[in-house]
């Protein structure tokens, strides 16, 4: 019997079976943009092959004024049709389908030439849109509508239209965006009047034997959001229209809560989805933070959705659903939901790709072929750069052996999941541990390598991490000062705490610092209460006052350069953080000059002329002032005449970046 009954359960649509309750949500990648269409199709063909029910693409723009940067791509052109064709046939022949999500940006448009229902300017936008008057209106329904038609010529199995996130179907539908005085605005059945009226054609263009979704927006998380009945109605509206699928999203993009990042507990939004269930009579998808089969199993098995959607977990491991279905459900690469390779890739313009699978997306190039040699080949250092390198020169048939003077695998990811809202860390080091149970490589662990040691090896990849950084500063020796290591090390630390440094690690330690009991990322109800979610029955987009615990401790976080801490953090997620530190009344300061520290705590000046001194009262103060890379394994070797290979913290120490240490050991693996 099947561990997933209810995810493995095939669900008919009418016309067509899928074999799984199981989408892979839409995921803008930017992969259309570079016009390597077979680099496009094996991203889709990997996913297909590992067993996923129904895929959906990135967002496609129906028009030019409707794409979410100048340049966006859609089907425009007979050639675009064409090249569509490539993706859908090379899906197909792996047994997958295929949607194609239609996505008009409205006044979210990153460009002059943006179009909403009323003038108002985005918060995450530079330019005003453009008020539509009725031609307008028709023109965008039509282009949406002919997409749709074009999407079925270039052999795509249905597509998604998209109503959610605060894009511009989801403008008309709230008075917070729509401000209109005439038959598209005003009342609840005027606003969603576009909506319906585009499903509607959209159904008309595509025929009834074609798959329709529809990305309906259950909780707005702005003010004048929808309410909970003219979601209700909105649903049924589009049900009516044609629609084959309700898919649901949480939350506008501008939206001040945070939605799909690590720090949300798990299928925190599927309570939702279920209060949709059984007033439409088509399927519901539930999405966000649904990251492993018994989670969406358990997701399935209390009726909150018919199907689960998951974007991300197949950017972690393609094969998802395969491993699922076959007993393997521990070899499942994890998503942690950090957003550092795909939402941070993708909003700067980047080809996205995974942190934990750097493969994504590069499926193409980085290819782990058998080696045409085998070596005996020394990993030292079992954090995430070692570690990839170590399984992707196993995979690749050489005789590895990996190092390491610590008694169990992980490096600084085990620091990294001692952090508030990172717990996801756990299971990434759980998985590394699996894989290399299943793996040939021999483990030395509790040993620090040495060169005697590594002799007789072919190549030796020196992958051994960073040490902090001594900040040099006054009186840093007393019993008072911790290093960070110390403190997520579980050393005790006083009421009055002084962070000096605000990177990324400052950060994680002010919020470990300030947290106190369980963490709210894996208690649904406190971080409701942190963040202000409530129930969109009680209150219009499901939007109230946040109401933080206070702080467990009282804590200043300092840096050196001028200016507001955080600003080099994460695109997508360090909104997040500085907000959290915020709610927790952590002072954030910049431009310090840390003088001494002495019983009384950090004494500091500001700014290049020293001005200002200023006692930090202090009972603890805990020292985050950068790594250096610790390779002085590497220069020993080298000096010796060994073919070395540096990776991740050993090479670059700026900050601890577990992206670029797990690209940099699967990269040199395809290469040795």
């Amino acid at each position: 019997m099947s561990l997933y009954p209810h995810m493995l359960a095939p669900l008919d649509l009418g016309h067509v079976t899928l074999p799984n309750r199981v989408l892979m949500g839409s995921m803008h990648t930017n992969l259309e943009e570079t016009k390597d269409w077979n680099r496009v199709a094996e991203f889709y063909a990997a996913r297909a092959r590992g067993g996923v029910a129904l895929m959906v693409t990135g967002g496609m723009a129906p028009n030019r004024e409707g794409g979410v940067f100048p340049g966006a791509a859609g089907l425009f052109t007979p050639e675009d049709i064409a090249n569509h064709r490539l993706v859908t046939e090379r899906v197909h022949a792996e047994g997958g389908r295929i949607a194609m999500q239609i996505l008009h940006a409205g006044r979210y448009a990153y460009g002059p030439n943006c179009v909403a229902p009323s003038a108002i300017k985005s918060p995450i936008s530079p330019f005003p849109p453009i008020e539509l008057d009725e031609a307008g209106i028709e023109k965008q329904i039509a282009d949406i509508a002919t997409a749709a038609a074009r999407a079925r010529e270039a052999g795509y199995d249905g597509v998604e239209v998209m109503g959610s996130e605060g894009y511009f179907l989801n403008q008309f539908l709230v008075t917070h965006t729509n401000r209109r005085s005439d038959c598209w605005g005003g009342s609840h059945a005027n606003r969603m009047r576009l909506p319906v009226e585009t499903v509607r054609r959209v159904r008309a263009a595509v025929g009834p034997d074609f798959i329709l979704i529809y990305r309906i927006s259950l909780m707005d998380l702005v003010p004048d959001g929808q309410s909970w009945d003219e979601v209700v109605a909105l649903a049924k509206a589009i049900e009516a229209a044609g629609a084959s699928i309700l898919n649901t999203g949480i939350g506008w993009h501008e939206a001040r809560v945070p939605t799909i990042a690590t720090s949300v507990p798990r299928r925190a939004f599927a309570w939702v989805t279920k209060k949709l269930m059984g007033e439409v009579a088509i399927p519901i998808v539930t999405s966000n933070r649904i990251n492993m089969p018994e989670v969406a199993e358990a997701v399935l098995a209390e009726g909150c959705a018919d199907m689960v959607s998951m974007a991300r977990p197949f950017l972690a491991d393609p094969d998802f659903v395969r491993k699922a279905e076959t007993g393997r459900a521990a070899e499942i690469a994890p998503c942690i939901a950090c957003n550092q390779a795909c939402l941070d890739h993708t909003f700067a313009g980047r080809i996205s790709s995974c942190l934990v699978n750097p493969r994504a997306c590069h499926e193409t190039e980085l290819v782990l072929a058998p080696a045409a040699r085998t070596k005996r080949i020394a990993v030292v250092g079992a954090g995430p750069a070692g570690l990839s390198a170590a399984l992707a020169l196993d995979e690749r048939g050489h005789e590895v052996t990996l190092f390491d003077r610590a008694e169990r695998i992980g490096g600084q990811l085990n620091l990294a999941k001692m952090v508030p809202g990172k717990e996801e860390f756990h299971g990434l080091v759980a998985w590394f541990e699996t894989m290399l149970g299943k793996s040939r490589i021999a483990t030395r662990l509790g040993a620090e390598a040495t060169p005697a040691m590594l002799d007789g090896f072919d190549e030796v990849v020196v992958a051994t991490g960073v040490r902090p950084r001594d900040p040099g500063i006054a009186g840093q020796g007393g019993a008072n000062t911790l290093s960070y290591i110390d403190v997520l090390s579980g050393a005790p630390v006083g009421e009055r705490v002084a962070v000096i440094g605000a990177g990324g690690i400052g950060f994680d330690v002010a919020e470990f610092l300030v947290e106190a009991g369980q963490s709210p990322a894996v208690d649904l109800r406190e971080w409701m209460s942190e963040w202000g979610v409530t129930d969109p029955e009680l209150v219009r987009g499901g939007l109230t006052k946040a109401r933080p615990h206070p702080p467990a401790r009282k804590v200043t976080l300092m840096q050196r350069k001028p200016g507001k801490p955080g600003r080099t953090l994460g695109k997508t997620t360090g909104w997040i953080h500085r907000a959290t530190l915020l709610a927790k009344s952590v002072k954030m300061l910049g431009g310090v000059n840390y003088e001494r520290i002495d019983a009384e705590g950090l004494h500091v000046t500001f700014g290049p002329d020293r001005h200002d001194p200023t006692l930090i009262e202090a009972d603890t103060v805990v020292l985050c002032a950068g790594q250096e890379s610790e390779n002085r394994l590497a220069d020993s070797l080298s000096r010796a005449g060994v073919t070395v290979h540096v990776i991740g913290g050993a090479d670059v120490a700026a900050e601890l970046d577990a992206k670029r240490a797990i690209d940099q050991g699967t990269r040199l693996a395809t290469v040795i």
